[in-house]
């Protein structure tokens, strides 16, 4: 009887024992379900995700609204990595398309040297001078041809009012003052204006029946620009440029423009101006005749 009691004991333990590890394997379960379907959301929302192609609505091609898709995390690492690589290509784009630039700049033009970005900026040097109506007592203020000079030099230039401009360059005397050695572009126009009254007494003459005759013939215009260097006494020619007209003596008068620019090495001090054959003939309007520098390197 004890022996029957004892082995109905024995069985209910065993069968606690079964019915609570059932229980335990049962819990278990149901918690590692649990955990592994929050590890997928948040996979499906990461950023690992979104380059795997991993979400759904991606691969699908669904489409999201523009409110709902600024939500979605998918959506803000998508806009932020096409940013990423649109500023890298960018970068590598312009560093290419520099480098060709720059190249083929220093092939053709060996001196001129594009700065680096680094670089401290460099002063801005540049100066437009035009011309400026004078009385006319005063139009041959450039005075008589001089013998180390061609031609007469302009002195009534404007620095200041309309179009002109100064900017680390000083005027004086009808000369622009470099101020700072480097490489410069230089350029000058002048316009002529050339009325019969002009011509020279020699051209007249007179036909077989005594009447006098008026006769066109060339009239040269001359445009020089000279620089001054302290060591060097006399002005170095650095540009020249000439035109003969002829126009009919029915004509009152003739209008002709020079222009010459260049590149010159110049040095700090040099100082820059302008002759013509006839100082009295040039139109100094303002947007006809005029004179100017600037740094390039």
């Amino acid at each position: 009887m004890t022996s029957s009691h004892t082995m109905q004991y024995i069985g209910l333990l065993l069968l606690a024992a079964i019915l609570l590890q059932t229980i335990a394997v049962a819990v278990t379960f149901i918690y590692f379900s649990n955990v592994l379907t929050t590890m997928k959301e948040t996979f499906s929302k990461s950023s690992v995700s979104c380059l795997m192609r991993a979400n759904l609505r991606s691969i699908k091609g669904l489409d999201v609204g523009a409110a709902e898709g600024k939500d979605d995390p998918c959506w803000q690492v998508t806009q932020q990595l096409h940013f990423l690589i649109e500023k890298s290509m960018s970068n590598r784009y312009q560093k290419e398309i520099s480098s060709a630039v720059k190249d083929e700049v220093s092939r053709v033009l060996p001196s001129l040297v594009i700065q680096d970005q680094d670089a401290p900026p460099r002063p801005k040097v540049a100066a437009h001078v035009t011309g400026s109506y004078i009385p006319d007592a005063d139009k041959d203020g450039g005075g008589p041809s001089n013998r180390k000079v061609y031609g007469q030099k302009i002195q009534s230039w404007e620095s200041e009012k309309g179009l002109a401009f100064l900017q680390n360059v000083e005027l004086n005397d009808g000369e622009l003052v470099v101020p700072q050695a480097g490489l410069y572009y230089i350029y000058s126009q002048t316009y002529f204006r050339h009325t019969l009254m002009e011509e020279d007494e020699g051209e007249r003459g007179e036909d077989d029946d005594g009447t006098t005759t008026e006769t066109a013939r060339g009239k040269p215009m001359l445009q020089y620009v000279y620089k001054k260097v302290i060591s060097y006494p006399v002005p170095i020619l650095l540009m020249k440029n000439a035109r003969t007209t002829c126009w009919s003596r029915d004509a009152e008068y003739g209008l002709y423009s020079i222009y010459q620019a260049g590149l010159f090495q110049l040095a700090g001090g040099d100082r820059l101006f302008v002759t013509v054959s006839n100082v009295s003939t040039i139109d100094m309007d303002e947007k006809s005749s005029f004179f100017g520098a600037f740094l390039v390197s």
